[in-house]
């Protein structure tokens, strides 16, 4: 189907809801819909990033199928959701190539860039201990600064784009707290009534999506904290890498990588018992190819550390450093995207609220 028709449904649907108003306290989505009369395109785009996905309006509806309207509210959204990364990062086909197939493209990349990191490691370098004596601090520097400020300069204007099409205010330092604090807690993931949402079927309310959220999120902020820290270290007081087990970058590390591996096994696992006919059922398995990859990711990094000073380490550290290299380039057409994406709508969302209420 293609973005008009995308946007048509959703348009449909939303007028709908926006008459019965009954899932007025489920979501962000919900309040920010009762604004409008007529949808513009710009709207439900910020609408379909303001969703979660959690599912609990689709449950709770009299309108979906065999009803006439036929609602699904969180398939439309998705769609359009999906159609906005894809169309404001671009280039589209790079997206659409992920989510067609994710599992395949992303282990050829790791094991692809493993093998680059294997060849590169033959020149050893002239000094060095731990990770550093297979590749020098240096080259990594080289290597990974491009990998990851590149795509982020790619959403970077994705975002700016999502800004423009959206009409949203300009934004101000309590919107941005408010939309952190909302992210960090997952505020929308709670069901409306604080029960949870039931993206695992039908009325089963829980906060098992929540929980393995938030096992994501902070995992991921405390590996990149061990990462910023060791840098940090390396250059303002000259501590070098390797570090012992109780400093901070071993320790955020560490716990950063369980928590990952927790959440994307969790995640995977709700995604198996979720209804597909209610998201993007086209990209579910670019969506599962980014959970593996995620937790690949983690768990080689775990592997690591366990491994250091074994003869499994060389081979150990090119595949993590291949999965790394991986998952910085295909940030920008990934579902990774979507935290960046949710937050710049939460965000949004709060500066539409303040220039309202002036």
């Amino acid at each position: 189907m293609s973005l008009d028709t995308h946007l048509s449904e959703a348009r449909r649907q939303i007028e709908i809801c926006n008459a019965c108003r009954y899932c007025e306290g489920f979501c962000s989505v919900f309040p920010a819909m009762t604004r409008e009369k007529a949808f513009a395109d710009g709207d439900l785009t910020h609408l379909a990033n303001l969703c979660h996905n959690c599912r609990g309006c689709y449950y709770s509806c009299q309108y979906t199928e065999p009803h006439e309207f036929a609602l699904n509210i969180p398939a439309a959204l998705a769609e359009v959701r999906q159609d906005s990364w894809e169309r404001l990062v671009g280039p589209q086909v790079l997206a659409k190539a992920f989510h067609r197939s994710g599992v395949a493209i992303a282990a050829v990349l790791v094991f692809g860039f493993a093998l680059l990191m294997a060849l590169i490691s033959m020149m050893r370098p002239v000094s060095g201990e731990g990770f550093y004596a297979e590749l020098s601090h240096n080259l990594m520097v080289a290597l990974f600064a491009p990998a990851f400020l590149l795509p982020l300069y790619a959403v970077a204007v994705g975002l700016r784009r999502y800004w423009v099409e959206t009409g949203a205010p300009k934004m101000a330092l309590r919107d941005v707290f408010i939309a952190f604090k909302q992210a960090g807690q997952l505020k929308n993931l709670n069901g409306g009534q604080g029960q949870g949402c039931n993206f695992e079927r039908e009325d089963r309310y829980t906060d098992a999506r929540r929980w393995f959220h938030q096992a994501v999120l902070f995992g991921f902020l405390l590996c990149f904290a061990a990462t910023s820290v060791a840098t940090l270290m390396h250059y303002l007081l000259d501590l070098k890498a390797p570090y012992p087990l109780l400093s901070l970058p071993k320790m955020f590390g560490i716990t950063g990588g369980v928590l990952l591996v927790i959440g994307t096994i969790g995640l995977g696992w709700l995604k198996t018992k979720a209804d597909p006919e209610l998201g993007a059922k086209r990209v579910w398995g670019g969506e599962m190819g980014f959970i593996a990859l995620l937790g690949f990711t983690a768990a080689s990094g775990l592997a690591l550390y366990a491994a250091t000073g074994s003869a499994a380490m060389p081979t150990l550290l090119v595949l993590h450093l291949g999965a790394v290299a991986t998952l910085f380039l295909l940030l920008p057409y990934t579902k990774m995207v979507h935290g960046f994406f949710r937050l710049n709508a939460l965000i949004a969302e709060e500066a539409i609220k303040r220039r309202g209420s002036m």
